[in-house]
């Protein structure tokens, strides 16, 4: 077990920009330290006092589906060197499930999601801020494909979802957060040089904790 502070590192971004791509090119490069993502989407609020029509008509692009209390807490607990029960969120019953993964901390925590750079308490944790720009055109193409393969949903539906919800709550509140970062990342996972960057300055955060 490590016994200095862990390196947290934030990645946001709106929904399909490539924040999992970016958050997988920084765990290759890190393949000899112990890292752990965090996803903010497992943070969704409970909605089991909720009938299932209710729970259709959340926005879960908006900062108030998040339970950001309880993400603070366990990200607070993690560079503390504590373990967590993580959350588990059913996409299929819009609400959490009963299962909880037991997380131990680890030297390289990354924290990822859409609104991540909204909760200042979350900034506040943060080592390393990044934000995943991509088109708005690209994006709502990934979603659609995630969320019918990966969620079950109807291409009607994800597109309803878009205009209505997604779009909206990027302009309002996922755009905004970028001034919040310290590099904006265009293309990426596949935008090397930025990579390299980010690697380096982990690199730097982790040999003065040793010191």
């Amino acid at each position: 077990m490590f016994k200095n502070k862990p390196v947290v590192i934030g990645v946001a971004g709106g929904s399909g920009s490539g924040k999992t791509s970016v958050t997988r090119s920084i765990c290759k490069r890190f393949c000899d330290k112990t890292i752990l993502v965090i996803e903010q989407d497992y943070y969704y609020k409970d909605q089991s006092h909720l009938s299932f029509e209710q729970r259709l008509d959340t926005n879960y692009d908006h900062p108030l589906a998040f339970d950001n209390d309880l993400l603070v807490s366990h990200l607070k607990d993690l560079i503390n060197l504590k373990p967590i029960e993580k959350p588990v969120y059913n996409y299929k019953l819009h609400t959490r499930s009963e299962q909880v993964i037991k997380v131990e901390p680890k030297q390289v925590i990354i924290v990822e999601g859409i609104l991540i750079l909204e909760d200042p308490r979350l900034v506040e944790l943060m080592d390393i801020k990044l934000y995943v720009d991509t088109d708005s055109d690209v994006r709502i193409i990934r979603r659609l494909l995630r969320d019918i393969k990966e969620r079950g949903r109807s291409l009607d539906s994800v597109i309803d979802q878009y205009i209505n919800e997604v779009r909206p709550a990027h302009l309002q509140f996922v755009e905004p957060t970028k001034r919040y970062a310290d590099i904006i990342i265009p293309e990426g996972g596949e935008n090397h040089v930025a990579i390299d960057i980010i690697a380096t300055k982990i690199e730097k955060i982790l040999a003065n904790e040793t010191e």
